[in-house]
């Protein structure tokens, strides 16, 4: 069976801060905004807004090269992102997905000893449009 999402409804407007603070590496500023729509929020949508905080959360750990963090939370946020159509409520969820799946590549290859050597321009922003 085939789930139904509400994707051309438009974001939530704290949705749209988290996204614009996440796409200035400002991944705890994101966090905050995108936990506010989540709690404002009602039904499934919730979940796409706690995926991308998550891969925020991802890459905040990164950035302060902790390896075990980044990994736990890439997990987390797999749960909350990999049921979502490519494209959302105009964010291009699949372009997500595969950006965290390349970075998180990268910090297993590095591993926790190499983490600081990250290029962090595998951090990629998130593309989305409003609707």
């Amino acid at each position: 069976m085939n789930q139904v999402f509400d994707c051309s409804s438009p974001l939530h407007p704290n949705a749209i801060l988290g996204l614009e603070h996440f796409n200035k590496g400002e991944y705890f500023e994101a966090h905050e905004e995108l936990e506010t729509a989540w709690r404002d929020e009602e039904g499934e949508i919730r979940d796409l807004y706690k995926g991308i905080l998550q891969a925020g959360v991802a890459y905040l750990h990164i950035q302060r090269a902790n390896y075990d963090g980044a990994i736990k939370v890439y997990k987390r946020s797999q749960k909350w992102l990999t049921k979502w159509p490519d494209v959302c409520r105009g964010v291009e969820v699949e372009r997500l997905r595969k950006d965290l799946n390349a970075a998180i590549a990268e910090v297993r290859r590095l591993g926790p000893d190499r983490l600081t050597q990250f290029d962090l321009s595998l951090l990629q922003p998130v593309v989305w449009e409003r609707l």
